[in-house]
């Protein structure tokens, strides 16, 4: 992907059985904007009614051929498919949707990591995770290859000799990525342990839910922050203090739904911040339709790296660009989470009371005081205990 020129790519997903029109709507809404960071402008959605992906081609070869049509016509660049393709769905799909390259959610996201990692820790992580995704995937890639190399010799045993190849490679960079990150998460395990045992709050969320900017407002400093996905990659660490109370607050990669487990494996041992913290601070974009989904999604993320069991403070964020659909009461459907208003929305959460949340515009400061009052006292109290003769400060 360039961003040299601008490039077209559709987008394609099934709807299984029972699940909601609307959500797959908005799964290849996200896919579009992952491809938009990427630097590709979205031209159409395709999906299609299916029980299951089908296991040659995971679409129907009619629906296939249809798409075919539609890239030939309008110069499209990129077919990207909302799940991970496996290596023969995607030789297939070739086959069929010949001259677009087709690419799954996986390997999207991959790409945005390698364009996003700026640090050599971040660009081993990324690096680690793509040669993890390409290793099964040799033979098709290799196939490739051969189709353009053309009469020069390759056919015959020559391929399987050069996967093998190939496989070896990858096999010696991954081992050597393997203990160059170990070298590094050493180091990093040290600058921890060296901070003492000040109180750690770690920023957590969907990507693109503001955690940065949030950053910025409460740590005062200017940690990049954009309205694209995953536009943060490294952890960030600032020491922040409120009425005299010192804590250390993190901003950490931000999760996605189906995100891929290459990067779930690779960035774990950045996600150190995050299982160490006191308190995780989740925060939500509560102007997303879906976003008790996202939620789910972080929740699930956070149990698989061993941090599922930590104190959560709820942080509603954006609720400067909360909208939702006015309900008729004459009618005959009934209503709906979109029909929502934000106070109906505020006082359910509130009411709960099995999890401290907060409703705030970190873009517009709105809030601010309500958040920073409450991280003082969850902050204070655990210094309290911490520190029992340090009192005094507060």
């Amino acid at each position: 992907m360039t961003n040299n020129q601008t490039e077209k790519a559709v987008f394609v997903g099934i709807i299984r059985q029972g699940e909601d029109e609307r959500r797959v709507k908005e799964y290849l809404d996200e896919l579009e904007f992952l491809a938009e960071t990427a630097g590709v402008e979205g031209d159409k959605k395709f999906v299609q009614r299916l029980d299951k992906p089908e296991k040659s081609t995971y679409i129907r070869s009619g629906k296939l051929q249809e798409i075919a049509e539609y890239c030939k016509e309008n110069e499209i660049n990129y077919c990207i498919f909302d799940d991970e393709l496996t290596g023969m769905q995607q030789r297939n799909i070739e086959k069929i949707v010949a001259g677009p390259s087709i690419i799954d959610r996986t390997s999207l996201i991959l790409e945005i990591f390698a364009q996003r990692a700026k640090t050599s820790y971040a660009k081993m992580q990324v690096e680690l995770a793509r040669y993890n995704y390409m290793l099964p995937r040799l033979a098709g890639m290799w196939t490739h290859l051969e189709r353009q190399r053309g009469g020069m010799g390759t056919r015959g045993g020559m391929g399987e000799t050069q996967i093998e190849v190939d496989r070896r490679i990858v096999k010696e960079r991954i081992n050597r990525l393997k203990d160059q990150l170990k070298k590094v998460d050493r180091q990093m395990a040290t600058q921890r342990s060296n901070r003492g045992q000040m109180v750690r709050l770690a920023l957590v969320g969907y990507t693109n839910v503001g955690k940065s900017t949030l950053m910025n407002q409460l740590a005062k400093t200017d940690v990049f922050a954009e309205n694209k996905l995953f536009a943060t990659l490294d952890t960030t660490v600032r020491k922040v203090v409120i009425d005299n109370v010192p804590f250390l607050l993190s901003d950490t990669v931000g999760f996605i739904r189906k995100l891929p487990t290459q990067l779930v494996e690779a960035f774990k041992s950045t996600l150190d911040e995050v299982r160490e913290a006191d308190i995780l601070v989740h925060v939500v974009d509560v102007s997303a339709p879906d976003f008790e989904e996202q939620m789910e999604v972080v929740e699930r993320t956070l149990r698989e790296i061993g941090a599922g069991n930590k104190p959560v403070y709820v942080v509603f964020n954006k609720i400067d660009a909360y909208t939702y659909e006015e309900y008729d009461e004459f009618s005959l459907t009934p209503p709906t989470k979109y029909n929502q208003s934000l106070e109906d929305l505020k006082n359910s959460w509130i009411a709960q009371e099995k999890t401290p949340c907060v409703f705030i515009s970190a873009l517009n400061k709105t809030g601010m005081d309500k958040l920073k009052n409450d991280i003082y006292k969850m902050v204070a109290e655990i210094h309290a205990g911490r520190y029992p003769f340090n009192n005094f400060l507060w």
